[in-house]
């Protein structure tokens, strides 16, 4: 049974209209110099290891467990990628698969389709990426949103990331577009690292309105009166090349059909963005179409406050949906310690299972099963 946490009504419309519909899941690959900051993130034992998670994951998300990988999945500090979740569904129920190359340092070894971005640096310089690079991502977005909602006429695209660090530029968006999101984001770590994260933003967004008092100060104007920061000069300081792709994707699909952006912090901040580019930009989109999904484990997350954050958002509260699945009975240790806080989502984990109960009814004893089947079966390829 799906979790309905905000926008109850307008959940259970969205549930409703789309239950029995096998949605398309589009991984949206990046990654930002943020991730390699020691201790910022668990996903991936060291910072080298870090750099090449996106990739060791789009390659179990497209060839599972039997396939020899170029890039194994990562050592972590404790737990197992949520890919393996990712995985176990979309394999099972034979769901269509997009990988997207948002910006990343190294190719990946999958049929990915490379947008022409690049990977951002650490935010806390204030310039992560070129402004001209976003344009194009979001067009490059927009473009794709399109393509996917073709594909999914009377159903649902599923909009999930990869992106090492990425709740930590997500609390940069946050914050850059005024909303309150100290102390609420959430990390692949069991206590939420929120000092260091805070740090890291604050710096960067300093960083950013010194360089935009300098240009004013060049031009002779008064920064008093200077309009509220466009968004996507936002994302070039702060950002991360997965954002805006997904914000684009999602307010292009969101005109013809259902959007769940697959995730926790980093969804939020896209769902944040995607309303400052709508109105920014004056792009239309269908706020009632697009939903967010996660598991429990990041929206009952008590070292955050993902339910206080998306109500948080403005005007336009997404409606926020979580799996219910738990790993407290599993046999592997490494699946127990997601309810010891580890890892908690990522690559969409919570928005598959949510797919398999709208789909295919699958409750907690069918997916368990599932994700264990892919341990075993990694375990059995490593092995030998």
């Amino acid at each position: 049974m799906v979790r309905i946490y905000t926008q109850i009504q307008q959940g259970e419309a969205w549930i409703n209209k789309y239950r029995g519909c096998l949605p398309i899941f589009a991984c949206v690959l990046g990654f930002t110099e943020t991730g390699l900051i020691p201790g910022i993130s668990a996903a991936g034992s060291t910072p080298e290891d870090r750099k090449y998670t996106a990739c060791a994951d789009a390659e179990f998300l497209y060839y599972g467990p039997e396939k020899k990988p170029l890039y194994p999945l990562p050592p972590l500090t404790a737990g197992a990628s949520p890919v393996l979740i990712s995985r176990a569904v979309v394999e099972a129920l034979k769901i269509p698969i997009y990988l997207f190359n948002a910006g990343l340092p190294h190719a990946p070894a999958v049929p990915a389709i490379d947008l022409g971005g690049d990977a951002a640096k650490c935010l806390s310089g204030g310039a992560a990426m070129e402004l001209s690079t976003v344009h194009h991502l979001l067009k490059q977005g927009l473009l794709w949103g399109e393509r996917l909602a073709a594909d999914t006429p009377q159903g649902y695209v599923i909009l999930s990331e990869c992106v090492v660090g990425g709740t930590t530029t997500a609390l940069g968006i946050l914050t850059g577009l005024g909303i309150d999101a100290d102390g609420k984001v959430n990390s692949s770590h069991p206590i939420c690292n929120h000092a260091q994260k805070w740090a890291v933003v604050q710096a960067g967004l300093e960083r950013m309105r010194a360089g935009e008092a300098g240009v004013q100060g060049c031009r002779g104007e008064e920064s008093q009166s200077s309009p509220s920061i466009d968004p996507l000069r936002l994302v070039a300081a702060v950002g991360d090349p997965m954002q805006v792709v997904v914000a684009g994707m999602a307010i292009a699909a969101s005109r013809s059909c259902g959007v769940m952006l697959a995730g926790g912090t980093q969804m939020l901040a896209v769902y944040a963005l995607m309303s400052a580019i709508a109105q920014a930009y004056d792009l239309a989109w269908q706020p009632a179409e697009v939903v967010v999904g996660t598991t429990r484990w990041v929206a009952e997350d008590i070292t955050g406050n993902t339910v206080d954050l998306a109500l948080s958002l403005g005007k336009t509260v997404p409606c926020l949906f979580a799996t219910p699945l738990s790993f407290a009975d599993s046999r592997y240790p490494q699946l127990q310690a997601y309810e010891q806080g580890f890892v908690k989502e990522g690559v969409g984990a919570g928005a598959a299972c949510i797919a398999a109960d709208l789909s295919h009814n699958w409750q907690q004893d069918q997916l368990l099963a599932a994700v264990e089947s892919q341990i075993e079966r990694l375990s059995q390829i490593n092995s030998q």
